[in-house]
This record gives structure tokens, C-alpha cells and sequence, in this order.
């Protein structure tokens, strides 16, 4: 176990939160498991097992990963972007359909005989891949044309692929994406030509999509109905999954039910992963509540120190293009719990149950840690050689 420590990197508290938020996971998890064998089969400990799994595999991967040198994910986010447009070509070639809708998510690994959704390994190459755009051009005039074949295109291609099925995945990259090449510097008058033009193409998607339904299976008025569940107020059976959820939260009150006691839990759909705030908040109360805000909030924190300890441009927009999606997807899954935000399917990042989710968010944090670890490991060099003794010991 010493060893294990020992080969630990990077900045502790950020593996500390990571840890507090997998193992909090377990109970609601466990708890909420009982819908899923309601629906599925099985039973609760094998669901248990399985979230303890894609939790160590996830936990291996950032392990894994935060032994990278970061610098080596410029070159590697160049390789991984056809590879991700090959793959989300595949996805949607798959043509899943639920009630008529596109519903074309993941893809099935054969050998594993496990689905693997393929926007989130997407969205975290995206952002690489961007941030290694922008530091590269930092010290460069470059104008809008000129950026729109290296950075645009791929960014588009992206987002056109998985709009069909998955409309708020496609607009959290996006707002990403225009937020990273903000922060790195892209005028903001560029900025406001590929807002203008990303909106004209998700209008004409619209119109495109409701013209011909039959040759564009789609999920629009899904879309359309859930905003205008949202904004009208009204208690529909469409709000179904809103109402169990704030039923959940309003059982809470300040210190919850108990573990596995939730009684929403057995109504709500979804909720081991979509809605798992609402059963956490009914168990726990809004302790338990404020509580997991306030570790994102500390997650937060600690990856803006990171990125400003950095000392490249390149791990100073990485850190913050593969942190502030989670922290923004947590806030987002908060906010549909509490209807404060249209329904949008994201989960809840290290608590909800699924691999894909929990895997991809490791790897953005081992990314990260592994930028501070450079830091760190620049910092004893630096000690090391202000060090006399160390110097002598290692001549001798």
C-alpha cells in the first residue's frame, strides 16, 4: 500500500475528492439498485459489483494515465480525432430507435459484450484537441479563415454527429469548446460568428429533421416538449420524472430519510444515474445535499490552481478544457434534479452508475494530474539542485 502511495502524482486533493465521490457513490447506488432490478432482473449486490468495477477500472485509468507526461496528449488528441469520428459515424450507423427517436448512443465491444457510449470519449478529445490548437497559435496573427479548417471543422464534425441523439451532450461541448478558445485567447469577434453560425445550423437541423422524419429519425420533440414542459409550469405526464424527483427532494428535508430508505426511488426512472441527486437528497437530506455540491465546488477550486501553476499554455487551457465539463455537467444533473433546468440526461459525475461515464471522467482527471504532476516534478528538480547534499549523495 506504501508503494502504491508512493507512486501517487499530482495534486492530493483533487485525488482525495475523487476518492470521497466514488466511495459516496456506493450507498446511493446500492440503494437505487432496487428500481433497476424491478426493471432488469438480477439483484442489488450484482448491481453493487458492477459500479465497484467500472469504479476500479476507472480508477486504473487515471492511474494510468496521470503517469503520462502531459505534453504528450498535444500529439496524442491529433491521432484520437479521426479515430472519434470514425467511431461516431459507426454509432450512429447502429440506427437504434426508441418510440421513432434516435436513440443512437453507444456501440457494442464484441469481445467484453459490453456498450460503450461514444460521445463522452468525444468530448474529452475535443477538448484536447482544442486546447492543443489554441496554445499552438498563442504567439500567432491568425484570422478567422485561417482557424476555421483546424479548428472549426473537426469541432463541427463532432457535434454533427452526435446532435441527432444526444442534443445535450452536443450543446455542453459546444459551450466548451467556445468557452476554452475564450479563455485561450480567440477574438471575441471570431467568437460571435461561430455562435451565430452554430445556431443557424442547429435551426436548420430543426427544420431539416421536422421536413422529413421518416429519412432523419430524431429526437426533436422530445427537445421541443421538454422545454416547453419547463417553461410552461404546468404538471403534465410528461413531467413525470420531474415531479418523483422533486417528491424525493421534498421528503428529504434537512436530514434525509436514512440511507435506503428512499421511497421515490422504487417511481423514479433513472434513478441510479439521471436522477440519483434527487435519491441522494431524499436519503440524506439537504446535508447530504450541499455536502456533494460542495466537493465539486472544492473540485472546481483546486483545477483552476492547477491550471494556474502551470507553466505552459498548452496544460493551462487542458486542465481547464477537461475539468470545467465536469464540474459543469454536475452543476447541470443539480439543477434538472431541482428544476431549475430542462431534463438532459447527463449523469451525475463519479456518483452516478455507469462505466462510460465514470471511465471517461477519470481519464479527464488523469489528465489533469497529470499536469500537476509535471509541476510537482519540476519543483524537487528545482529543490534537488538548490540542494547540496542531494547533489554530493548522488556523486558518491
Amino acid at each position: 500500500m506504501q508503494t502504491l502511495f508512493k507512486n501517487i502524482k499530482g495534486d492530493r486533493l483533487i485525488w482525495a475528492i475523487a476518492a470521497l465521490l466514488a466511495i459516496f457513490s456506493f450507498l446511493p447506488v446500492y440503494s437505487a439498485a432496487s428500481n433497476l432490478v424491478n426493471v432488469g432482473g438480477g439483484n442489488t449486490f450484482s448491481y453493487f459489483v458492477k459500479h465497484f468495477m467500472h469504479l476500479f477500472l476507472g480508477f486504473t485509468i487515471m492511474f494510468g494515465v496521470h503517469k503520462i507526461p502531459y505534453r504528450y496528449f498535444r500529439g496524442l488528441s491529433m491521432v484520437m480525432i479521426p479515430v472519434v469520428l470514425v467511431l461516431l459515424v459507426v454509432t450512429m450507423l447502429q440506427g437504434t430507435t426508441i418510440e421513432g427517436a434516435n436513440a443512437s448512443r453507444w456501440i457494442q465491444i464484441p469481445i467484453v459484450n459490453m456498450s460503450f457510449q461514444t460521445s463522452t470519449l468525444a468530448a474529452v478529445v475535443l477538448m484536447v484537441y482544442v486546447a492543443r490548437y489554441m496554445s499552438k497559435i498563442q504567439d500567432q496573427n491568425i484570422t478567422f479563415v485561417e482557424s476555421i479548417l483546424p479548428l472549426w471543422v473537426p469541432v463541427f464534425l463532432v457535434l454533427i454527429l452526435i446532435l441527432p441523439a444526444n442534443f445535450s451532450t452536443a450543446a455542453i461541448m459546444f459551450v466548451m469548446a467556445v468557452m476554452l478558445v475564450f479563455l485561450g485567447g480567440y477574438p471575441i469577434r471570431y467568437l460571435a460568428v461561430i455562435i451565430g453560425s452554430g445556431i443557424v445550423a442547429l435551426i436548420l437541423f430543426v427544420l431539416v429533421a421536422k421536413a422529413f422524419p421518416e429519412v432523419m429519425p430524431n429526437r426533436i420533440d422530445t427537445w421541443m416538449s421538454r422545454i416547453d414542459n419547463f417553461s410552461n409550469g404546468e404538471d403534465t405526464e410528461a413531467d413525470y420524472q420531474i415531479e418523483k424527483a422533486k417528491i424525493a427532494i421534498a421528503s428529504g428535508g434537512v436530514q434525509g430519510v436514512g440511507p435506503g430508505k428512499s421511497i421515490q426511488k422504487n417511481f423514479l426512472p433513472q434513478s441510479s444515474s439521471d436522477f440519483i441527486y434527487a435519491i441522494i437528497v431524499e436519503e440524506y437530506g439537504l446535508i447530504g445535499g450541499f455536502f456533494l455540491m460542495i466537493l465539486y465546488m472544492w473540485l472546481l477550486f483546486r483545477i483552476v490552481i492547477v491550471a494556474q501553476k502551470s507553466e505552459t499554455i498548452f496544460g493551462k487551457l487542458l486542465v481547464l478544457g477537461v475539468g470545467l465539463p465536469i464540474v459543469f455537467q454536475a452543476l447541470i444533473n443539480m439543477a434538472v434534479a431541482v428544476e431549475l433546468f430542462p431534463v438532459t440526461g447527463q449523469t451525475l459525475p463519479l456518483i452516478s452508475s455507469g462505466g462510460t461515464s465514470i471511465w471517461m471522467t477519470c481519464l479527464a482527471i488523469g489528465i489533469i494530474l497529470s499536469v500537476s504532476a509535471k509541476r510537482e516534478e519540476d519543483k524537487d528538480k528545482e529543490n534537488k539542485e538548490d540542494n547540496p547534499l542531494e547533489i554530493l549523495s548522488e556523486a558518491i
